[in-house]
């Protein structure tokens, strides 16, 4: 094997993996060469999934806005792909201010909108992310108001200070802060306190079968009465069925998530009445 050979990633991984591990890995790198290069070239979108108050169906309280990456003949690079690999990367920061720049614009654009974008709490130390940030804000002085930044368990207890700092900066701002997947890490509770997030997403794995699971319902009691404790909307993520959604709403959830009300969709209604009405 000649000297210029062996620096490929290919050849790296060969001489360090046994054949399983090489195969994985090299269809990792794959993944996110295609995620670094749908990035590059601006393939992606948000596709919008409402939040419903428990107990009604007639009103959304607010939309989340979930980043789509598509590979060069335009399907969908499943998040489950690339998304543990790139988290502490540049590339996941570079997906970070994709996401917020999409919703940023599509507030400016619709001034009844309130829409959540997810991020890590690794990008707040990223500075384009956070000159993403900044340009929306001047660009709108209503979009801060209107503007919830989810920021998942598991980041947010890495830099638990950092944090703090930044949500106490950006409510001067008006924007509110969700954390998600919550009950799926180990947050401290002292740390929770602190963080005074607005808003708790109970994390999906509480919520299946929670109608039936005795186990899950003790779980979700408990997440949605540290919530109420704190002063916090709850949300309960990954709702799938008629039963959970009553289960919940009588467990005192305050809002409800899934594919039971909408799947996430790149047409969202505003869109289509747009379209309808040809304006």
């Amino acid at each position: 094997m000649t000297e210029t050979h062996r620096g490929t990633f290919a050849d790296i991984m060969a001489d360090h993996l046994d054949p399983l591990s090489y195969a994985v890995a090299t269809r990792d790198h794959g993944v996110i060469a295609m995620v670094d290069a749908a990035l590059r070239h601006r393939n992606i979108a948000l596709a919008y999934q409402p939040v419903i108050p428990a107990g009604g169906t007639d009103r959304v309280a607010f939309y989340e806005g979930l980043i789509r990456i598509y590979d060069e003949t335009g399907r969908i690079i499943p998040a489950r792909d690339f998304i543990q690999s790139v988290e502490a990367t540049e590339i996941g920061r570079r997906i970070d201010s994709a996401a917020l720049n999409l919703g940023l614009l599509e507030l400016a654009r619709q001034p009844d909108l309130r829409l959540a974008i997810n991020m890590s709490a690794r990008s707040i130390g990223y500075p384009h992310w956070m000159k993403t940030l900044r340009k929306g804000l001047m660009r709108d002085a209503t979009v801060g108001e209107r503007l919830i930044l989810e920021i998942t368990e598991s980041s947010a207890m890495l830099i638990p200070e950092l944090v703090t700092a930044f949500m106490a900066q950006m409510r001067r701002h008006g924007i509110g802060f969700a954390l998600d997947d919550f009950g799926a890490g180990y947050t401290s509770f002292r740390y929770l306190r602190n963080f005074l997030f607005d808003v708790l997403k109970i994390d999906g794995q509480f919520i299946h079968g929670v109608a039936h699971d005795p186990d899950n319902q003790v779980l979700a009691s408990s997440l949605i009465a540290i919530a109420r404790q704190m002063d916090m909307l709850t949300i309960a993520e990954q709702v799938e069925n008629g039963e959970d959604a009553a289960w919940l709403t009588a467990a005192g959830v305050d809002c409800l998530q899934g594919y039971y009300y909408a799947a996430p969709t790149i047409h969202p209604p505003w869109r289509e009445e747009a379209r309808a009405t040809g304006t």
